[in-house]
């Protein structure tokens, strides 16, 4: 009876845990719907298998060995490229699966290591937090060799360059490929006056009246014979 209350315990706060995880932090700030069935699947999936390795070997080093496992692994099993943040997220949501899972861990002790995991993943994938930075892939129509002339033509076509890697030069094409890691600039007009002073101007502008003008065949005079 106690191992079930403790159990049941446990698969609470895992539910509750990878819950907010997903739907308070995950899909408001990158709307990915595909990942959250996974997610939720593979966090589920993982409490079941750990909980009930720990439970049949009594102390959990089997579970804990085969959650690590799993963790490890994580990166053969997606199908299609996935970003840096929802890797991470991957790896959050196995692990708290992990945690949880363990009948030998305490209730407190998981929840607040469970506590620790989603204010670091709250705080690192934080939009505020470095929100002009960027990285993109640009082609360049020219080889430069001097860093200096190419610092220049990506602080002018992007914004400031905070590094970049070298990917592809084609001499035969005078091209360049580089994955450029650049701080976007500030907007020098908010939206909200771009929008009113488009209002304005077209206000300001007069009404132009429209014309019908009419086309007066030319009458060709009767002949009588």
């Amino acid at each position: 009876m106690d191992s079930t209350l403790t159990l049941s315990a446990h698969l609470g706060l895992d539910l509750a845990a990878v819950t907010l995880l997903t739907f308070g932090v995950f899909y408001p700030r990158h709307r990915r719907r595909e990942l959250v069935p996974a997610y939720l699947a593979l966090n589920v999936a993982l409490f079941a298998v750990v909980a009930g390795l720990g439970t049949v070997g009594g102390n959990g080093g089997l579970a804990l060995g085969f959650g690590l496992f799993g963790v490890l692994s994580i990166v053969r099993l997606r199908s299609d490229a996935l970003q840096h943040q929802e890797v991470a997220y991957y790896f959050i949501t196995l692990v708290l699966g992990l945690l949880c899972g363990l009948p030998a861990l305490d209730l407190p002790i998981a929840a607040g290591l469970a506590a620790v995991l989603l204010l670091v993943m709250y705080g690192a994938d934080h939009p505020r937090l470095f929100a002009h930075d960027r990285r993109a892939v640009v082609t360049l129509d020219a080889v430069y060799r001097e860093e200096t002339a190419l610092r220049a033509e990506l602080a002018r076509r992007l914004g400031e360059p905070l590094g970049w890697t070298v990917q592809e030069v084609d001499y035969v094409r005078d091209l360049m490929v580089l994955e450029v890691r650049f701080r976007q600039p500030e907007p020098s007009v908010r939206p909200g006056e771009f929008v009113r002073m488009t209002a304005r101007r077209t206000s300001e502008q007069p009404r132009r009246r429209t014309t019908r003008s009419r086309t007066i065949a030319p009458s060709h005079p009767k002949e009588t014979v």
